[in-house]
């Protein structure tokens, strides 16, 4: 392929490289650039630090050229039909309120951000040429924007052209390539043999798998979590079958130490082995039986120190019961003095009255006790 028509594109940006028709120059050619570069070298500038920039830049797209009288409407519509639309952030002015040519368009899916991408670019709205373009903002490395004086493209007339993007990209270079000048300053040198015709369209940058997050997502931890629990479960039931196999090695290496010493001494018979082992079980069971005194004398100190505490408390409640009781026998105690006084005083009252009515008080009750001895003599003398 003749170097003549062949090309390529940055996959980062370097603002001395972009002012390069060829992506060869070590100095820049104008104020613009060297601003870019100032601002690249210093980090005055932070792709990331734009509030108002939000969504996925993976299925957003840049739309530029736009008319100044485009709406977010007109552009969803037309937006729309290369995909589902999710977002539309029209870049306005920040004292006008005016448009500034330029929008950012996300998508549902990367695959209706790429269709856009290749359909879209070079397509008519409002009676303007748009261009089309990926969130270089976001993925391109090292980006600087046009009112800092980088980006990408520019128009003739206004002489600062910038290359190495999808409206300008750089052109194959005839001259020798200063790959130590370009080194030096941290600018990747052109790829020398693999340039690509000017008609083929640069694929954007994808999604990257990332292992880290597989790693610690909550689906991997808890599938950690089950295996470590099924491996302490196994662990514990190998160690019980290993403590169990070893006493009952323990056991036939006792029976056979034994069998061995008999055999030595030249007396070695069956009985002798079950008198040892009758012996070891009544080993067995006199420490079981002392464990269970020692189990039984431990629960009845419990049982003797809940008794007294149950029984200091009934105390204390009986106590407190003959506490309220003698209490309330007090104040019936006052109760009573307080109505034998009100009774005293009401017969001092009376006593203070004239004789006239006493002596009618003592009257009336006088021809009532009367009454009550007569009636009382008739039923005595009916029972007779």
């Amino acid at each position: 392929m003749s170097t003549l028509n062949a090309v390529w594109y940055a996959e980062s940006y370097h603002p001395i490289q972009a002012g390069s028709i060829d992506g060869t120059d070590v100095l820049p050619h104008d104020n613009a650039v060297y601003r870019a570069h100032l601002c690249s070298s210093s980090g005055l500038y932070d792709p990331f630090g734009d509030p108002k920039v939000i969504g996925d830049p993976y299925c957003t797209v840049f739309v530029g050229r736009l008319s100044r009288e485009t709406e977010e409407k007109t552009l969803k519509e037309v937006m729309s039909k290369y995909g589902r639309v999710k977002n539309i952030r029209l870049v306005q002015d920040i004292v006008t309120g005016a448009s500034r040519g330029y929008a950012f368009v996300e998508f549902e899916t990367e695959r209706e951000m790429r269709r856009a991408y290749e359909d879209a670019h070079h397509s008519i709205i409002d009676g303007n040429e748009v261009i089309v373009d990926y969130n270089r903002q976001q993925l391109m490395p090292g980006w600087i924007p046009r009112r800092l004086g980088g980006g990408l493209g520019g128009k003739k007339e206004s002489g600062q052209l910038r290359f190495g993007g999808r409206e300008r990209p750089f052109k194959a270079p005839l001259r020798p390539i200063p790959h130590d000048e370009l080194k030096r300053l941290g600018i990747p040198p052109p790829p020398e043999g693999r340039y690509i015709p000017r008609f083929k369209v640069p694929s954007p940058p994808r999604h990257k798998k990332n292992n880290i997050d597989t790693r610690d997502s909550p689906l991997r931890h808890r599938s950690q979590d089950r295996e470590e629990d099924s491996h302490s479960r196994h662990r514990s039931k190998n160690r019980e079958e290993h403590e169990s196999k070893s006493r009952h090695r323990s056991h036939d290496r006792e029976d056979s130490w034994s069998k061995s010493k008999h055999e030595d001494s030249g007396d070695y018979n069956e009985d002798s082995v079950q008198m040892h082992r009758s012996k070891d079980k009544k080993e067995n069971e006199s420490r079981s039986r002392h464990q269970s005194r020692d189990r039984e004398d431990t629960h009845s100190r419990h049982r003797s120190k809940n008794k007294e505490e149950q029984e200091s408390q009934s105390r204390r409640r009986s106590q407190d019961g003959e506490d309220s009781w003698s209490k309330s026998k007090h104040e019936d105690s006052r109760e009573r003095s307080r109505h034998r006084d009100r009774d005293r005083d009401r017969e001092d009252s009376r006593s203070r009255h004239g004789g006239r009515s006493k002596h009618r008080v003592d009257s009336g009750e006088d021809s009532r006790s009367r009454e009550r001895s007569e009636e009382r003599e008739s039923k005595s003398y009916k029972q007779h």
